[in-house]
């Protein structure tokens, strides 16, 4: 089998691997699409906070495929299937308590334990979801980055009518425009860094697009900062209303760091909210929404590239400011 490995920062090699096989209680899968993502350079860059990866290490934590084998009996073969990238440990304190994105024991697929940017992946069979034959697998590819958002928007105050402004255009970004709208907002405006976003972020049904971060005023009930860079989180924390919350969920990078003006917190009765991962609730929670065909995210997909040419998918992802791009994949 091939796989796309990080040896160390800054080596990456499509290598030779045996065969994998599923052990007990565990399922053996085919990728079938896997998601690139800006957190996978960060990988192979070695900026990622070293206590979130282990190298040499299987990228591909966006991902889909179909089973190949199963010892787990509620699965079989050719049953298409999503893989819960977290493994929670299932004892520890805040996974008694449901917030298994804060288990004790940090473990998830393409970080700590090898990815789907592989011809096979082995997974607990606890870990795995069955897709509905109506799910294409491009909307199946983005319930990761889909569970991350919607995680995001359960532990904000939103409420009906809510003006929301979401700041970045990324596949992030377009997520929390789209998802946002099962919340009943009055209004959503995004603030982009790109006009070549413009054709992907109406198709989030947002009511506002701009890149003019000036114009977009500091009224809104609930900011969503999804761009993950020091400038769209410092114009996050100024543009929230009296009373409003800001949701961080972008990573501006190890150790970056924007001025906080105190009293302008505490005067405007703001709610600050940094939401890390995605918990088991969430992951289950976006599944249903697709199998019910409440929703479809494969429109976000604007670039495909076969295992073999990752770095053109790579590449995709570094040098994409001056086209469209939402999500990129990699087809194994």
């Amino acid at each position: 089998m091939k796989a796309l490995t990080v040896v160390r920062p800054n080596q990456v090699e499509l290598q030779e691997r045996p065969d994998l096989t599923a052990g007990p209680g565990e399922v053996l899968i085919q990728p079938v699409v896997v998601g690139i993502c800006g957190t996978d350079l960060d990988i192979i860059e070695g900026t990622i906070d070293p206590a979130f990866v282990q190298y040499p290490v299987v990228i591909g934590h966006e991902w889909a495929g179909t089973v190949v084998s199963s010892n787990a009996s509620e699965f079989k073969t050719g049953d298409r299937v999503v893989v819960e990238g977290v493994v929670p440990c299932g004892t520890c304190e805040e996974c008694q308590r449901g917030a298994t994105n804060r288990c004790a024991i940090y473990d998830e697929f393409g970080f700590t334990r090898n990815g789907a940017a592989a011809d096979l992946l082995v997974a607990p069979g606890t870990q795995v979801h069955r897709l509905a034959d109506t799910v294409s697998w491009e909307s199946a590819a983005l319930v990761e980055p889909a569970a991350v958002v919607y995680r995001a928007l359960t532990t904000a105050n939103m409420r009906p009518g809510a003006r929301v402004l979401v700041v970045g255009d990324g596949t992030v970004g377009l997520l929390a425009a789209t998802l946002v709208r099962t919340f009943d907002p009055s209004s959503v405006t995004v603030l982009g860094a790109r006009d070549q976003q413009q054709r992907l972020v109406a198709l989030t049904g947002a009511d506002d697009f701009t890149t003019n971060a000036d114009s977009v005023g500091a009224n809104y009930d609930v900011v969503i900062e999804a761009a993950g860079a020091v400038t769209a989180t410092a114009k996050a924390l100024v543009s929230a209303a009296r009373g409003g919350t800001i949701v961080l969920l972008g990573f501006p990078g190890q150790g970056q760091s924007v001025p906080l003006h105190v009293d302008d917190v505490v005067n405007n009765d703001l709610t600050i909210v940094g939401s890390f991962s995605y918990t088991t609730k969430a992951w289950a929670d976006v599944v249903r929404v697709l199998n019910e065909g409440k929703a479809d995210l494969g429109w976000l997909v604007t670039h495909r590239f076969p295992l073999d040419d990752f770095a053109e998918g790579l590449k995709a992802i570094r040098q994409g400011s001056d086209t469209e791009r939402g999500k990129v994949l990699l087809v194994p």
